[in-house]
Order: structure tokens, then sequence, then C-alpha cells
């Protein structure tokens, strides 16, 4: 459908409009009671939340590049089949081809509170086929209120038994990254990506100040980054996931990344809901699995 179609079937006067943003892609953008939200069709990433009387929750990269085929650099990216590289073929894309598929959308409705709920669907094609073998049905679902919650649920429409990782790949706007902490990992378990070595957080509080990819699992605890200098916090509850990922690439690597300024991991932290691990989700046919993360702020 083009935007002047999205806007007659799924459109809702004062609350929900379809429009060309960044790179002509379509966006669905919400304005509701509660708080404002962008969400790009391609990808079904979700790239603002703006809840009244605070900054954007989300971070997006002011260097992302908005073109079919790459990936856009911020907001809440959907990593769909596999997280990470893939496990055989180095060439197949990163975190997936979700990302950088193009989504329908499925339904949009107002909720009886004022949110606003936003349904998007991926399905097996042959584009898709080419990476990963499987029939399947994808939905993102999104509802915007109070707080956010964005919902991958996967649903095997085949014969036989397929697994798959996921992430809700989620970048958290900050005043600065060495001011923050992050309640909710003590006493967790934690592959180190940079070392590939096994862990356990001992401390209440995590902080960051260097490179940090660490994969924590066997958790469904809440996370509370806390920001001082914005005078919040970010509460990140999640349904669905075993698996919490913390991330920031910091300077060098920063100057590595074509689609980031060099200063780029002073202003954000990933803090993602994870299914991987031994949180691998396994489908049999006509089954589906959910993974939920809920974002607020206190």
């Amino acid at each position: 459908m083009n935007i002047d179609d999205l806007n007659e079937n799924f459109g809702v006067e004062g609350e929900v409009c379809f429009m060309e943003l960044e790179g002509d892609l379509p966006f669905i953008t919400v304005t509701n009671k509660y708080a404002e939200a962008d969400i790009c069709l391609y990808g079904a990433q979700i790239t603002g939340f703006r809840p009244a009387g605070t900054t954007d929750v989300l971070w997006m990269s002011p260097y992302s590049v908005f073109e079919v085929g790459k990936a856009i650099r911020g907001g809440i990216p959907v990593c769909f089949p596999w997280f990470g590289p893939h496990a055989e073929n180095a060439d197949f894309p990163q975190h997936g081809f979700a990302r950088t598929s193009m989504w329908q959308v499925l339904e949009v409705k107002t909720l009886e509170k004022g949110e606003t709920s936003v349904a998007l669907q991926l399905n097996n094609s042959a584009q898709t086929q080419k990476f990963w073998p499987h029939e399947f049905a994808a939905k993102m679902i999104f509802i915007i209120g109070k707080s956010l919650s964005v919902t991958l649920e996967v649903s095997n429409t085949s014969t036989h038994e397929f697994s798959y990782t996921a992430a809700l790949h989620s970048y958290f706007n900050l005043s600065g990254v060495e001011n923050i902490s992050i309640e909710g990992l003590e006493n967790t378990s934690y592959e180190n990506q940079l070392d590939g070595k096994r862990y356990t957080q001992e401390e209440r509080l995590l902080g960051i100040s260097e490179a940090i990819t660490r994969h924590y699992f066997n958790t469904t605890a809440d996370c509370v980054i806390t920001d001082p200098y914005f005078n919040r916090n970010i509460r990140i509850a999640k349904e669905g996931s075993k698996c919490s990922t913390v991330w920031n690439p910091w300077a060098a690597t920063c100057k590595q990344m074509s689609d980031v300024p060099n200063n780029a991991y002073e202003t954000f932290v990933c803090l993602e809901t994870v299914n991987n691990i031994n949180d691998k989700i396994v489908l049999a046919p006509g089954q589906s699995h959910g993974t939920t993360a809920i974002i607020s702020i206190e």
C-alpha cells in the first residue's frame, strides 16, 4: 500500500498518521494523551518514544542510514531469526533479516484507556527462505501508552519443528553513560563476549566505564537504568525472555562504525530483551512464542 492507502485503511484522526520520513521510508506516527512514538515499517522498528514530560527514551544515531538493504541504527531493532552473526555462514546478515525487511500493517486500534496498539506482520517469502528455510508468521505488536510495550510474536506455520534466537535490541538515550547505573543483574551469570568467558556479577549496580558486551542468562528480572542528570529511571520489564544483553561499544569501536558519531558511546546503552544461549526458542508446527519488553519511566 502507498501512504494514502495506509492512512485511509489504518489512520486514526488526531492519533495515528502514516508518512514518509527519513529516506522516504514509510513511518507510523502516534500521538496520544500519554506519549508520542515513531515506527518505521522497514524493519518494524520503533525509532522514538517520547512520554509526556520527558525527552526521548530511545536513542537514535544522527548518522543512521535510512535505506533499504541497510539496518537502522537506534531505537529498537528486531533481531530474528538469529541474534548476532549467523552460526554457520558469516555472509548472512548480522542479526537476521527481520530488521531489513519491509513489514505490512496488520492492525491499528485505540485501546480502552487511550493507549494506541499497532501490529505489523512479516511472513516467509522466497527472499527469507534464501537465509532460513522455514515457513513462519511474525508479528511486531507495539502498545504506546504511559509505558511502551514491544512484542515479537513468532508462529511456526510449517510442517516441521524449527528453532530461532531473537532480541529486541533496545538503545536507551542517556545524559551520559558514565552517569548511569543499571540495577537488576546482581548475582546473575553472564557470558562476556569480549573474552569468551563466563562470570557472575556480584555487584548490585552495574556501572559502565569501558566497552561492554555481556549476555546475562537465566534471568527474567526487571532492569532499571538510573540516570540522575535526566532525573529519571528507565524500567525494562520483560516476558518470554530468559536472557538480557548489555552493550556499549566505547570509543575505539565507535570510530570504526560509519553510522554513528565518534562520541556516540557517551549517550546510549543497549539493554536488550533476548532469546539466546540456553533460551533458544523451539517451536513445533502450530506453536507460537512471544518476546516482550515493557519500558516505563519512573
